[in-house]
């Protein structure tokens, strides 16, 4: 069984549907912050760092093309935390990626199988285009 991840992600447009897009830690090596283990980066950082290799270079590594050109705000996204007291694993998204299927999705692409865990919305991970 792989290690539990934490991390941000978003559903990005691609071919007719939205795919799961992520950028992860494993648990083990997640960053501090108060009670909670989180991924050390920003969805603004890594998006804009994808961005900056182009869209064949995106295409090639098997990321959608369009997020070089469009926003990090522009498709919905969210982020995995671990609250160390409590030992639950919470989903922040917005609520474009609540629906159980595709929630789904994001608990296996964060090894959170078997694993306590809740989603949550929050006012930050809100996209108006969604």
């Amino acid at each position: 069984m792989s290690e539990p991840l934490v991390g941000i992600f978003w559903g990005v447009p691609m071919n007719g549907d939205h795919v799961l897009v992520i950028d992860t830690t494993a648990l083990s090596k997640g960053e501090s912050y108060g009670e909670f283990l989180t991924h050390p980066k920003g969805h603004y950082e890594v998006w804009e760092a994808w961005r900056r290799q182009g869209a064949a270079s995106l295409a090639e590594r098997g990321l959608p093309a369009c997020i070089a050109w469009q926003e990090y705000e522009d498709c919905p996204r969210g982020r995995v935390v671990y609250h160390r007291p409590t030992g639950l694993f919470t989903i922040y998204a917005d609520p474009f990626l609540q629906p159980t299927k595709v929630v789904a999705r994001i608990v296996a692409a964060f090894a959170l199988a078997g694993m306590r865990r809740e989603v949550r919305g929050d006012a930050h991970y809100r996209t108006a285009t969604g």
